[in-house]
């Protein structure tokens, strides 16, 4: 097959041995190649500016700008940028930002070598392409009502421990207004106390702990 007609790729990740096994599984394919490999978000949109591949593999989690993020930021640039993400989280808070942000497929780390090369085929056509199991967190998280950018803080300082006291003092608002944001978190999560709401956004990848 000519170089011409080949899916050229750009994979960035930030584990250079997993990245090899995407390289080298990648180049098996008689109408794939690498045309580019990023080890960070910045690398991966400097390189995309230089290469312009066909699709980006991308990480969740990589140094400095975060998978979502360089997502974000390649799309505001190249609007049709193909993006499939390529991680080992599973939560449905991380698919459902991942999608939002434009990726076209989300696939996890542990996924049979087929179903990459299939998901790459058809994403290069312009095609959206999620597994079943992906498909159904997206919808699970479709169905609960987004978080105010205070109640992602009041939660955040929850699932450090903090009480109502110090969520005050911390976001300079009084407890009065603590227990508002709590009340409207609670009924958003499904939750009754804070030690489910902490074991909730944990879970489901709301707040991440690092």
């Amino acid at each position: 097959m000519k170089a011409k007609d080949q899916i050229k790729l750009l994979v960035a990740d930030d584990h250079p041995t997993f990245r090899m096994g995407l390289v080298a599984l990648v180049e098996s394919q008689p109408d794939m190649t690498v045309v580019a490999e990023a080890g960070d978000g910045r690398s991966a949109i400097d390189l995309f500016r230089q290469k312009k591949p066909d699709v980006v593999l991308m990480d969740l989690r990589m140094p400095g700008l975060g998978g979502v993020e360089t997502i974000l930021a390649l799309l505001q640039e190249f609007p049709t940028a193909k993006i499939i993400v390529v991680t080992t989280y599973d939560l449905d808070e991380d698919i459902y930002r991942a999608i939002q942000a434009g990726a076209k497929s989300y696939l996890l780390k542990d996924m049979p070598r087929d179903q990459l090369i299939a998901t790459i085929r058809e994403v290069s056509l312009g095609r959206h392409k999620l597994p079943p199991g992906v498909l159904s967190r997206l919808d699970e998280r479709a169905r609960r009502e987004d978080l105010t950018d205070r109640e992602m803080q009041v939660l955040q300082l929850i699932v450090k421990g903090r009480s109502n006291k110090e969520i005050s003092s911390a976001l300079f608002i009084s407890e009065d207004t603590v227990k508002f944001h709590l009340k409207a978190l609670f009924m958003k999560l499904g939750v009754q106390d804070r030690t489910e709401a902490a074991i909730n956004a944990i879970r489901h990848g709301i707040v991440h702990l690092e």
